[in-house]
C-alpha cells in the first residue's frame, strides 16, 4: 500500500533535512516506500547494509543515504545525502505529521467538566470524558473514546490515541504520546495476606508522573503508587504490552521493548536498553546505561553502569556466554 505525503522535490527534501542532492534536484516524490519495493514517485531510504543490493535495483525517484555512502556502480536514482539517513527519515516523518494535524476545540459528543481547563487549539474527539479540575495544555490532541480522570495535568503538544484511560491525579509532561488502549494510573497489584489465607486489598492513593518527550505503546499499563508516585523520566520510550508496577522509577531516555514487566518499587537507571519479554523483580536497582537482552530475568541489583546482561537469572554477557558454552557442550556429550 502506498502512503501518500505532500509533494516535495529532491532539492526541497535536502533543504528540510540539511542534506545535499546528487542527481536531479527537481525529482519529485509524493509517497514513501521500502527500498526493496521502490517505484517512481517514491522516496526510499538506505541505512542498513543488509539492503545494499536494492540500492542498484530500486526504481524510486529519490533515495535518502548517509553522506559517507560510496556506490559500487552507477545509480539511476537521485540521492539526498544526510548525516544519518535513519534519523533524517524520522525527522521528515515528524515534520509531515505535524503539517497534517488540524485543531479544533471539541465536538458535542464528549463530556468535559465545567472546572476542567483546556488550552488553546486543543483537539478533542468523540466520546471523550475529562474530569473535574483537570488541566490540558495547548495543542494537545485527544482522540475518540479517551477517559481522563479528575485533577489530571497534561502538558502541551501531547497526542492521546483512542481508548486511553488516564486515572485521577496523573501528571503528564509536554510532547507525550500515549498510544491506543494504554492505561495510566490505575491501582497497583497490592494485597496483604491474612491469617486465614485470604488477601486484603491495599488501597493505592498515589499517582503516576510522566516527564516530557515520552512515548508509551498500545495496551501498556503503568500503575499508580500506594503513596507518592510511580515516575517515568524524560525521553523514555516504552513499547506495547508492557507492565510497569506501582512505585517503579524509570530514568531519563531509557527504552523498553514489548512484553516487558517491571515489578513494584524497582528503580531503573538512565539510558538503559531493555529488550522484549524481560522480567525485573521488585525492589531492585538497575544502574545507568545497562542493556538487558530479550527474555532475561533480573533478580538482583545491577550496580555497575554499562553492563550487558543475558539469561535467567540475568548474568553479565561474558559470564553468560561461558555458561552457555558449558551447557551446550554438556548437552552434546
Amino acid at each position: 500500500m502506498e502512503i501518500l505525503i505532500m509533494k516535495m522535490t529532491a532539492k526541497e527534501l535536502a533543504e528540510a533535512l540539511h542534506g545535499t542532492v546528487e542527481g536531479n534536484p527537481d525529482a519529485v516524490v509524493s509517497s514513501f516506500g521500502k527500498i526493496e519495493h521502490g517505484r517512481p514517485g517514491q522516496l526510499n531510504f538506505f541505512a542498513n547494509p543488509k539492503y545494499a543490493r536494492y540500492v542498484y535495483t530500486t526504481r524510486a525517484s529519490v533515495l535518502l543515504v548517509n553522506r559517507d555512502f560510496v556506490p559500487e556502480k552507477p545509480l539511476d536514482v537521485t540521492l539526498v545525502r544526510v548525516d544519518d539517513a535513519y534519523s533524517a527519515l524520522a525527522e521528515l516523518l515528524n515534520y509531515i505529521a505535524s503539517q497534517r494535524k488540524a485543531f479544533r476545540r471539541h465536538r458535542g459528543r464528549c463530556r468535559i467538566a465545567c472546572s476542567a481547563r483546556l488550552g488553546s487549539k486543543v483537539w478533542v474527539g468523540d466520546y471523550v470524558t475529562v474530569g473535574r479540575r483537570t488541566r490540558i495544555g495547548d495543542k494537545t490532541r485527544i482522540c475518540d473514546n479517551v477517559t481522563i480522570g479528575e485533577n489530571v495535568t497534561i502538558g502541551s503538544r501531547c497526542i492521546i490515541y483512542p481508548g486511553v484511560h488516564v486515572f485521577a491525579n496523573t501528571v503528564i509532561g509536554d510532547n507525550v504520546i500515549l498510544h491506543a488502549g494504554c492505561v495510566i494510573g490505575d491501582d497497583g497489584f497490592g494485597n496483604a495476606r491474612q491469617d486465614d489465607g485470604s488477601w486484603k486489598k491495599i488501597e493505592h492513593l498515589g499517582n503516576v508522573v510522566i516527564g516530557n518527550d515520552v512515548e508509551i505503546g498500545s495496551n501498556t499499563t503503568i500503575d499508580k503508587a500506594p503513596m507518592e508516585s510511580t515516575v517515568i523520566g524524560n525521553g523514555v520510550r516504552i513499547d506495547n504490552l508492557c507492565q510497569i508496577a506501582h512505585n517503579v522509577q524509570i530514568g531519563d531516555n531509557t527504552v523498553m521493548a514489548a512484553q516487558t514487566g517491571i515489578a513494584g518499587s524497582a528503580i531503573i537507571g538512565r539510558n538503559c536498553i531493555i529488550a522484549g519479554q524481560v522480567g525485573i523483580v521488585g525492589h531492585v536497582r538497575i544502574a545507568d546505561n545497562t542493556t538487558i537482552g530479550a527474555k532475561s530475568g533480573v533478580i538482583g541489583n545491577v550496580r555497575k553502569s554499562g553492563e550487558v546482561l543475558f539469561g535467567i537469572p540475568a548474568l553479565d554477557r561474558t559470564q553468560y556466554l561461558r555458561a552457555f558454552a558449558k551447557f551446550k557442550a554438556s548437552a552434546e556429550e
